[in-house]
């Protein structure tokens, strides 16, 4: 039996009804867990003697809009052991009302998950350490979102020069 089909049946042997879906593309496989139980599906997966993913190489989410439900959140899980890669993928309905943190499974947890705070706003129940890694303290809004907006300034060229020029603040004399 291969490490991927490994993974998914100790899963459902574990967790019956946890997993929604498992996707194969170009030789990753994600498995789509149910976000009120991903602490524990993580637990296994990091204890489990024949899997050991013993290292989270990252967290990150997905901004969807106008799909819903609108965030997807990403585990990236790395057993040095097996030398096998995995990607578990939940859904948040709501950023405020997020997965919980496996901050208590994996350390780095906590950073990488104050950073998907940080840039998209989805908050991970039970992190206590959520503030601004990135921006500002005083940042108003979450950047990466696809509803942020972008405040660009238009670039100038010679053909627009003047129109451009004209919006330009310049001191009074």
């Amino acid at each position: 039996m291969n490490q991927d089909q490994l993974v998914v049946d100790k899963i459902k042997a574990a967790y019956p009804d946890v997993i929604e879906d498992v996707v194969d593309f170009r030789g990753e496989r994600t498995i789509y867990v149910h976000t009120g139980q991903i602490r524990e599906v993580c637990q296994l997966l990091r204890d489990d003697a024949d899997l050991q993913y013993n290292f989270l190489s990252d967290i990150c989410a997905d901004d969807l809009l106008p799909d819903f439900p609108r965030f997807a959140v990403n585990y990236h899980l790395y057993s040095i052991p097996q030398n096998h890669r995995l990607r578990l993928r939940v859904w948040a309905e709501d950023p405020e009302d997020g997965p919980e943190t496996v901050g208590d499974v994996w350390p780095v947890a906590t950073w990488l998950e104050m950073e998907v705070w940080d840039l998209l706003g989805v908050r991970f129940k039970g992190n206590g350490s959520l503030r601004r890694l990135f921006l500002p303290e005083d940042w108003q809004g979450h950047p990466l979102r696809k509803d942020y907006p972008l405040g660009y300034e238009e670039v100038q060229f010679s053909f627009n020069w003047q129109e451009i020029d004209a919006k330009k603040p310049y001191a009074k004399e």
